[in-house]
């Protein structure tokens, strides 16, 4: 039996062999009553918290949603500390076929009748071609993703702009997923979405095909709908992938019709062209635009919520730069340190993707701040990262945004940041299941806060928790002189 590696301040040996607590509860039952207290009775966060007290563990057994009956078995043992989390990274010893989503997979329907890299393990042969190809793309893009992104936040500033003219304030995420659909498929294909099948309707297409696959971990949150009627239609049966058929057409038409030099490229490296193709969608879409939809929200919220004095600094930081570097440059950004800890903040407090998912490969023992734990071969794990990246055993005052928590000694902490299924400190390779574009979504972040804070010297905002992520409105912005 192998033991998962933990923070260097613990020893291991030292640590007490315990098993793992918690209850699956009846057949069936225990399954959707923990639903029903997972997007109901209790809430996300809830439901952990409340866990953790009653078996003053942060490793423990449940069930995890969407349970009866599109996962056929829905027990995990959940991981919620810094210490047990990355044994969710280590591929030797756990499993990620089909675990993107959980406990249950929805039908290659979705994804051409392919699976796509995303769902394999990387023991799996058709695996470190896909992630090669992605890592070969994204690459290649190097030079083109400071100048596009600013060009697409030059629109993106002056639609903001007009509406808080015209309604006196901006509804941030709608504003966002048009910007950032837009400046994905420009990335990877060198022409407007609108020039293509997609028109103008290309988020909206993109979003219901999204949208389909992940509503069973989805609570629509309608004030006047009884929750067991949601509950339902929502995580008892999975939604037909014919709902968004012509949509996805659309989508990958576009792509194969509009990205035939990365498509070249996949077949000169032995990768089927509409296997490549769907794979490309799935990047450029799930991945992507998916992240970002989550993600410039998030990081919206936090730096607007965080007012006057961190953007006092953010401005004074990035325009000193920005004018002794000579613009916006990859070497002006390097040298922005509060500006990089802003973004880390916000991917610690905030990830855009908040679950991980490993099977066991062999009985393992997974350690956590206070004592070791048997996990048997077959058994899945599961890691609520919000919780583990906000572990008070690791960060001081975890709940509160601290902007510049990652600067100087604080880049120590950079290890416990979790958000691109690995630790900061770490880079994506063919071998691992690390997100393969985690450099630049972190190098896009800081470009719009650099964007920002050039135009504007303060900004509020309004926000609420939605089905994923978080809604953000604009209410003012104070432009600079």
């Amino acid at each position: 039996m192998q033991s998962s590696s933990t923070p260097s301040n613990n020893d291991q040996s030292k640590l007490p062999l315990k098993q793992v607590p918690g209850t699956y509860g009846i057949p069936f039952i225990g399954p959707i009553k923990d639903r029903r207290d997972y997007f109901y009775n209790q809430g996300e966060d809830a439901f952990f918290r409340t866990r953790i007290q009653k078996y003053k563990s942060t490793v423990f057994r449940t069930n995890m949603p969407p349970g009866p009956f599109i996962s056929s078995n829905s027990k995990v043992v959940a991981v919620l500390d810094a210490a047990s989390f990355p044994i969710l990274f280590d591929t030797s010893k756990v499993e990620k076929k089909n675990v993107l989503d959980g406990t249950y997979m929805p039908s290659t329907a979705f994804f051409g009748g392919y699976r796509p890299c995303a769902f394999l393990d990387p023991s799996e042969p058709s695996h470190e071609a896909l992630k090669s190809f992605f890592l070969r793309v994204i690459a290649s893009l190097h030079n083109k993703l400071i100048p596009s992104f600013r060009n697409s936040l030059s629109d993106f500033f002056t639609n903001v702009e007009d509406e808080l003219t015209d309604n006196s304030k901006a509804d941030f995420n709608a504003l966002s997923d048009n910007m950032s659909f837009d400046f994905v498929f420009r990335l990877f294909c060198d022409k407007s979405p609108t020039e293509t099948v997609l028109g103008s309707k290309g988020p909206d297409t993109s979003t219901k095909w999204l949208a389909l696959q992940l509503v069973p971990l989805m609570t629509l949150g309608i004030k006047y709908l009884p929750n067991f009627i949601e509950d339902l239609f929502l995580h008892t049966f999975s939604l037909p992938f014919f709902l968004v058929k012509s949509d996805y057409k659309k989508l990958y038409n576009a792509f194969y019709t509009s990205a035939s030099s990365i498509l070249d490229d996949a077949e000169k490296n032995g990768i089927k062209r509409d296997e490549a193709c769907h794979n490309l969608v799935f990047l450029a879409e799930f991945n992507a635009f998916g992240g970002m939809k989550t993600l410039f929200p998030a990081l919206i919220k936090w730096v607007g919520s965080a007012g006057g004095s961190l953007h006092a600094r953010l401005v004074k930081e990035i325009r000193s730069v920005v004018k002794s570097e000579g613009g916006v440059t990859l070497s002006a950004l390097e040298k922005m340190t509060l500006t990089k800890s802003v973004v880390y903040e916000a991917l610690r407090i905030e990830p855009p993707v908040p679950y991980q998912y490993g099977k066991a490969k062999e009985d393992i023992v997974v350690n956590s701040h206070d004592a070791a734990y048997c996990i048997k071969k077959g058994e899945m794990i599961f890691g609520f990262q919000p919780l583990a990246t906000k572990d008070p055993k690791v960060f001081k005052n975890p709940e509160e945004f601290v902007g510049d928590r990652f600067v100087g000694e604080g880049e120590e902490l950079l290890k416990y940041v979790y958000w691109s299924n690995g630790r900061e400190t770490e880079d994506p390779t063919a071998e691992n299941k690390q997100c393969p574009g985690k450099d630049m979504v972190v190098l896009l972040s800081r470009v719009m806060l650099v964007e920002f804070f050039l135009r504007y010297d303060t900004f509020t905002v309004e926000s609420a928790k939605i089905m994923l992520g978080s809604a953000v409105t604009i209410t003012s912005v104070t432009k600079a002189d």
